[in-house]
């Protein structure tokens, strides 16, 4: 199967059967084998009696449907493990996004070996105010935070090797950043389409303000665990190591003024650098130990992910071995 395409939506009874048409058409125009997976987000409208209806006229149509709403990284998450095609398209279902522009993202991923195109919509037909503005000073924080050179994160719209959502783990609201995810994955070969932006046609945007909040507070999520998922003592450590250094520098400077400059002068309790030194090297000491804790943790679950692929290879081997006593 060439394409798998993947459609999260909520509240679209209006847009699936004109976007189902759409897609067949093209697909039928460069003779493109497929599946369309739309994954019901609990919608409360007849989203899903429409996605059934689909399904029954055409078998490459499949529906997964959530009883309440879990949000899109969710949705995309159950997609992508229900894929098979070559490469994945992801959309929105509100013809927003372009079916037209499948044929060249499927082209750059398997002619251009890309691992992952994102779309671009440069020319967009949002609120300037609500949502452009937002959405630039979004796309620049995340390529100064993440490295990632693109310039809309946020485009539903975007082409997989099939490698690549096999091997990323979508939650929280991360779908935001799919290619980060995938750069830290190890799939480096990014590259970025300019695509067609429609207006909306039916219904409302689903979402608000709150998601460019969530989105600022997921990307700090994101650098914090790319940078010190896998050496948490970096950072914990070294923030308790300079805590306690300063708290000892206070009470280092206390002592000695006690001792030797002040000696008949108020007691050290009732000087506010005690509690500066005292608070800083409780702070440093927990930091530090938060550091260690989460070192081991890391090479526990390191351990285990080895001990998991020691298992299957063995398994393998024992496999292959009973195989050929068998042919034998």
């Amino acid at each position: 199967m060439n394409l798998s395409i993947v459609i999260p939506l909520l509240n679209e009874e209006e847009s699936l059967h004109e976007l189902h048409q759409w897609i067949v058409s093209v697909m039928e125009a460069h003779q493109l084998s497929y599946e369309i997976i739309f994954i019901d987000d609990g919608s409360t409208d007849t989203s899903w009696q429409k996605i059934i209806e689909i399904s029954n006229q055409d078998p490459r149509v499949q529906g997964v449907r959530f009883l309440r709403n879990y949000g899109k990284s969710q949705a995309l998450h159950a997609g992508f493990k229900a894929t098979k095609g070559d490469v994945v398209i992801t959309m929105d279902a509100d013809l927003q996004d372009n079916p037209e522009e499948i044929p060249e993202l499927y082209r750059l991923i398997i002619e251009e070996q890309y691992d992952l195109v994102s779309g671009w919509k440069k020319k967009r037909y949002d609120a300037v105010l609500s949502k452009n503005l937002p959405s630039k000073l979004f796309n620049w924080a995340a390529r100064k935070t993440s490295g990632v050179q693109l310039n809309d994160f946020n485009c539903g719209l975007k082409a997989f090797n099939k490698v690549v959502v096999k091997n990323i783990e979508v939650s929280g609201e991360m779908h935001r950043y799919i290619p980060v995810l995938a750069k830290n994955a190890g799939f480096s070969n990014i590259g970025e389409k300019i695509v067609q932006h429609q207006a909306r046609k039916y219904g409302k945007t689903k979402f608000g303000m709150e998601r460019f909040i969530n989105g600022f507070l997921d990307l700090i999520t994101i650098w914090f665990v790319s940078k010190f998922g896998k050496r948490p003592m970096h950072l914990f450590g070294a923030l308790g190591v300079m805590m306690f250094i300063i708290g000892f520098g206070f009470s280092l400077y206390l002592g000695i003024d006690k001792l030797f400059i002040h000696q008949t002068g108020r007691l050290i309790t009732d000087r506010p650098q005690f509690f500066i030194a005292l608070t800083a090297m409780i702070i440093g000491t927990q930091l530090f130990l938060a550091g260690f804790l989460g070192e081991i943790m890391v090479r526990a679950k390191n351990n285990e992910t080895r001990y998991t692929i020691a298992e299957e290879i063995n398994n393998t081997l024992l496999l292959e071995t009973k195989t050929s006593k068998l042919k034998l």
